[in-house]
């Protein structure tokens, strides 16, 4: 079941989802240190402390559509079908309780859908994962211009997978859910008025996803499975150092130096309530080697207040897959991005806040040589992903 992660997002390296907001999503999540308003609760929740003294909520939809990844390989060719998805998100802010701060964040950190039309089938018919966070956190100001955070993670997940071979005639049929921990931190100091420095962590989280499994041939019936399996993957840790200037109380650029640390996931292994010993299950009940590496991501954002009621964004990211060309497989062809964002919000009135934003997530094109790889040889090219969202922010 869990391939069904491996095989979700093409938004960032791995298969995380950084944009949960409007703001998020046009700045290519370059939104730490300059995180404002209601979804500072997820990105900074130690900015809360800024923010005007009363409630804000913010309500977003976000539109993904998946390319369809082809493959051109030494043997055969095959691609994956186009996916689109709705992700709704919500936050909240408190008004000022003393020096304190309340937020709620509900969002989707990780997963969507892999699926291939053809011979891939029979190890990568589908892959789906949702999962659903809720992050209550609470901030602290220790000083007029300082002020720390912190919150606790409870993460919902749940996926499907599928494999049919009709040249071997293995087929498999996973269901799973889990319910899991964690906490995140946050710091923020404004040494000047123009000048925002952030740093913010995420702890990791050990998704113990549970269900049941069926696997069959069809020829053999007698030696088919049908019981409990359960398998551990991980949401790993990450860490945000950044920084945010505002030139002439207008513009306001931001970097953000992102490192995920995806060198605790060293590898796959599912656990049946027997061992499978011989073929053709042995393959389902084997350890699948990752050993993927930590890995960065460099992002700048630009925020430039047009008037008194329109805000323009801009921003850009480099993402570090963390996947190394050996241990590549069908499941999740990663490779390098860059991302392009921008985006627009409008104050309707005093306490309303519209928005849209757009996000273009382009992967490098990923060639697999003799020797890279030992089970694949051929090229990885048309992956990419659309993102669209739009919101509404209400302050009362």
């Amino acid at each position: 079941m869990a391939f069904l992660i491996l095989s979700s997002s093409l938004m960032a390296g791995g298969y995380k989802i950084p944009e949960q907001s409007v703001n998020a999503t046009a700045l290519s999540a370059a939104y730490v240190a300059n995180a404002h308003g209601s979804d500072a609760a997820y990105y900074n929740p130690a900015a809360m402390v800024f923010n005007e003294d009363r409630s804000m909520l913010e309500a977003d939809l976000s539109y993904i559509q998946l390319t369809s990844i082809n493959f051109d390989g030494a043997a055969f060719n095959d691609d994956t079908k186009k996916e689109h998805f709705l992700i709704p998100t919500f936050h909240y802010t408190s008004p000022a309780v003393g020096n304190m701060r309340f937020g709620l964040s509900l969002v989707a950190p990780a997963g969507l859908t892999k699926r291939w039309n053809g011979r891939v089938k029979g190890t990568a018919e589908e892959f789906t994962l949702t999962t659903y966070e809720a992050n209550p956190t609470i901030a602290f100001q220790l000083h007029e211009a300082i002020s720390v955070a912190a919150g606790f993670r409870a993460i919902f997940s749940k996926g499907i997978v599928k494999s049919s071979s009709s040249v071997v005639g293995i087929g498999r049929d996973l269901e799973g859910d889990s319910i899991d921990y964690g906490y995140n931190l946050a710091l923020l100091i404004r040494p000047l008025d123009n000048l925002s420095l952030a740093a913010t962590y995420r702890s990791k989280v050990w998704l113990t996803i549970k269900g049941d499994a069926d696997l069959d041939v069809p020829t053999t019936p007698a030696s088919n499975y049908s019981g409990k399996t359960k398998v551990d993957v991980p949401i790993p840790a990450s860490l945000n150092l950044a920084a945010a200037y505002t030139f002439n109380n207008k513009t306001t650029a931001e970097v953000v130096f992102e490192r995920t640390f995806w060198s605790i996931y060293n590898e796959l292994d599912f656990d049946y309530e027997v061992a499978f010993t011989a073929l053709p299950f042995r393959v389902f009940d084997k350890p699948g080697i990752k050993n993927w590496n930590n890995s960065n991501t460099y992002r700048l954002g630009i925020t430039h207040q047009l008037n008194s009621r329109w805000s323009l964004m801009a921003g850009f990211a480099y993402d570090e897959t963390p996947i190394q060309k050996e241990y590549i497989g069908f499941e999740l062809p990663d490779s390098d991005a860059m991302m392009f964002s921008f985006g627009a919000k409008h104050q309707y009135t005093d306490s309303l806040t519209i928005g849209g934003s757009f996000l273009y997530d382009r992967k490098k094109e990923l060639k697999l040589d003799a020797g890279d790889n030992s089970s694949i040889v051929g090229k990885f090219k048309d992956s990419a992903a659309y993102f669209v969202t739009v919101g509404i922010e209400y302050k009362f």
